[in-house]
């Protein structure tokens, strides 16, 4: 079985967000794997370790500028075989659809040297938090989709999810190859062991430009992007903050605070 997982280069949630033309401001300084995407790796390393030994591959694959590179690093060294950086600079200010685009055409690559049969993404970015990446993508692949699966088993060449609803919980399945995004709940992602992490500097990323991969660059970037930012500024400092000093009845200051103004 070969299994293809997308990764994603992300601010790290405690940094100071910006904008650089329109796009999020990514630094390798600041950044770093999308954490909902441990969780898909996670699986597919799950899944690979349920296989006979040498019969599943994990392929991990990011798109994004030479600092991207960090995310299937961080990939290597929980374990995945494989690493694929798509970088190239007309890849700059894609929305989600061009991103899809890219992905794809990195997923058909891969198969040249093989069919893939499951590709997994992450429920959402943590930087855009739009979760259209899996739909999208499943689009370009023109395979089946099974999203925010709470659990996922493989099994006759049929993929079953356990989706979990507001109202209802669910038991989906699709013949592979199929393209499943995972929610935070489908495992605990490991940690990297010291080997992997010393064996991941020197494994090798294969890097790829959208001439390797057969994307036309008008397809994607800015110019090709169906979203625009037209503008953005910085958060302004909160106003008006109360300090309240615990002098043995802070407990009970704050249940005042909270129901003069109707929160309680």
């Amino acid at each position: 079985m070969r299994i293809v997982v997308t990764v994603k280069f992300v601010p790290d949630l405690q940094s100071q967000r910006s904008f650089t033309d329109g796009t999020v401001t990514r630094t390798a300084e600041d950044g770093t794997m999308n954490e909902l995407d441990e969780n898909a790796v996670e699986a597919a390393l799950q899944l690979r370790e349920s296989l006979p030994e040498g019969e599943g591959e994990v392929y991990a694959v990011t798109v994004g500028g030479a600092d991207a590179v960090a995310a299937v690093r961080k990939a290597l060294q929980l374990g995945v075989d494989h690493a694929v950086h798509v970088s190239d600079e007309s890849i700059a200010g894609s929305d989600v659809f061009g991103t899809a685009r890219v992905l794809a055409a990195a997923v058909h690559q891969i198969e040249k040297d093989g069919p893939v049969d499951l590709v997994i993404t992450g429920m959402a970015a943590l930087d855009g938090l739009t979760s259209m990446l899996p739909t999208a993508l499943a689009a370009e692949l023109d395979i089946a989709q099974l999203t925010l699966a709470s659990s996922l088993t493989v099994a006759d060449g049929t993929a079953t999810i356990e989706r979990h609803m507001a109202d209802a919980h669910e038991t989906v399945t699709a013949p592979l190859p199929a393209l499943v995004s995972v929610t935070d709940e489908a495992n605990k992602p490991r940690y990297p062991n010291f080997k992997l992490i010393m064996a991941a500097r020197s494994k090798p990323v294969t890097t790829w430009s959208l001439s390797d991969i057969g994307v036309d660059p008008v397809q994607v970037g800015a110019m090709a992007s169906r979203t625009t930012v037209i503008d953005a500024s910085p958060r302004p400092p909160r106003q008006n903050r109360v300090t309240v000093t615990d002098k043995g009845d802070g407990g009970t200051q704050l249940a005042a605070f909270l129901v003069e103004r109707g929160l309680a």
